[in-house]
């Protein structure tokens, strides 16, 4: 996400760790950055312009499928679990693709909360949350009132996100207005683990993490002990890479299909104007849980976390590069997101 204050959660809200077996881990496969189309030391300076942005932790940058430049900062190691805080979100868009697929969920996404969770919509049949359409919660257009500088702590917090949503009231925008709501995306916590019958870590672990050979995860979870959809998953930077470079390739790796190309290509298309802008992209948008743009007039789509946590996707390009960032005050947020964007606008522009 662009913009939140990450929150130091009590005891009340549980880190679980998920692992594989390290033989069933994909490694990457590693070239040198001039085999795929960057000029000789290009990428080392790129780096070295990192190591000036106090902030950094790690930078990843993927072409053609492999790994071509890695590098951490302020002694963060290859193999540390970093928060990657809202980007969180936009790996939660696959596993819903994934349940599109498998026929868990209805392709238009004209499914509402109500007859997604029955349950909850019987406890609180007034509210404004169950008229909700999966499309609506996916493209940021649920047309309830959350200002995630007031409430995002109260949501995290709370002894069910799930309820917490179903308090919240309609607000004044008009239909189709993006507005950003993590409350209305912790619903997808509890709808993914109804129709799949698997809490959400484990449902990552099992239809996504797997195949990508991510062999370790750290999950938040709330109070009821699910997973957070809206935030809370850790990944070493390098596996980050993996999924920015999944959703780079139209979802395939490894040239094997893991979520559908036409999920990929409309969960990136741009659905919602009016979504936070960040420069150098030009006018963004909002797809399912992925922010849209233009840069040096190429498409591009990335998974945004709180500090500049970055999932980013340069299809054209064949580019993908990962990003992992302290967490700012918010004072120094806007500098500290701009400057990690920039040094992703100079990997892109490399690319180029």
């Amino acid at each position: 996400m662009g913009s939140r204050r990450a929150f130091v959660l009590g005891a009340s809200a549980l880190a679980s760790g998920i692992g594989i077996p390290a033989a069933a881990a994909a490694a990457w496969m590693k070239a040198g950055p001039e085999t795929q189309g960057f000029a000789a030391g290009a990428l080392d300076r790129l780096f070295e312009t990192g190591s000036l942005v106090p902030a950094l932790r790690a930078l990843v940058v993927v072409r053609n499928g492999h790994l071509v430049g890695e590098r951490h900062y302020a002694g963060t190691r290859s193999d540390d679990l970093l928060p990657i805080h809202s980007a969180t979100k936009s790996i939660v868009s696959l596993l819903v693709g994934q349940a599109v697929a498998q026929g868990k969920l209805n392709s238009d996404l004209s499914q509402t909360v109500a007859e997604l969770l029955p349950d909850l919509a019987a406890r609180f049949p007034d509210a404004a949350a169950n008229g909700l359409t999966l499309r609506q919660i996916l493209s940021g257009t649920t047309g309830l009132a959350y200002d995630y500088r007031l409430q995002a702590r109260a949501l995290s917090i709370s002894a069910d996100p799930a309820i917490y949503a179903m308090g919240l009231e309609a607000n004044a925008q008009p239909p189709g207005h993006w507005s950003y709501n993590d409350a209305a995306i912790a619903l997808l916590s509890p709808i993914l683990e109804r129709v799949q019958g698997l809490g959400l870590a484990a449902l990552a672990q099992r239809d996504l993490f797997d195949a990508l050979g991510i062999a370790h995860s750290a999950w938040q979870r709330d109070r009821t002990g699910r997973a957070f959809a809206h935030r809370g998953l850790s990944l070493r930077t390098a596996d980050l890479a993996k999924v920015a470079w999944l959703v780079a390739d139209g979802g395939r790796w490894n040239d094997q299909a893991v979520v559908p190309s036409r999920w990929i290509e409309d969960s990136t298309h741009a659905h919602t104007p009016g979504a936070w802008s960040i420069p150098p992209i030009g006018p963004t948008a909002y797809g399912y849980l992925w922010f849209t743009g233009q840069l040096h007039g190429t498409p591009v789509a990335w998974a945004w976390g709180y500090g500049g946590q970055f999932a980013f996707t340069a299809p054209a390009l064949r580019l993908a590069i990962a990003t992992a960032a302290t967490d700012p005050g918010p004072r120094e947020l806007q500098a500290q997101t701009t400057a990690i964007m920039a040094l992703v606008a100079q990997a892109v522009a490399l690319a180029g």
